[in-house]
């Protein structure tokens, strides 16, 4: 089980880096503090992709898979959506405290919404 955990993890982490750091473009972060806008959305769904491919090459159920890439995407697309709105109102500079807490809190639920996608799957809360 300890090794499912990792796979897990470090698959999900890497999807991260890719989708948040290499796969992002200007419009889509211009479009995440608008719900009537399609990049915030985009954006989710590329992660939604890239947790897809992760949790099929590790072999998991369909039935599990397809109600975890839900819960990502919303909760993906709402935290992007407030750290934006925060973001927008504030013009925090890059070299800022602020810019980097606010920055830091919206990697971090991303990081908390792995951990809680590996424990539905190890734990079997989803089925």
């Amino acid at each position: 089980m300890e090794l499912t955990v990792l796979w897990i993890l470090g698959g999900l982490q890497l999807k991260h880096f890719f989708a948040d750091y290499m796969l992002q473009w200007p419009a889509m972060i211009r479009d995440k503090c608008h719900l009537d806008r399609p990049g915030g959305y985009i954006h989710a769904g590329i992660h939604v992709a890239g947790t897809l491919v992760v949790l099929v090459a590790l072999g998991i159920a369909w039935s599990v898979i397809w109600k975890l890439l839900v819960a990502e995407f919303v909760i993906h697309l709402l935290t992007d959506y407030f750290k934006a709105k925060y973001s927008s109102t504030r013009k925090h500079s890059v070299s800022s405290g602020a810019y980097w807490t606010a920055h830091g809190f919206d990697q971090l639920i991303h990081h908390l919404t792995y951990v809680a996608l590996t424990a539905a799957i190890v734990l079997g809360i989803v089925a």
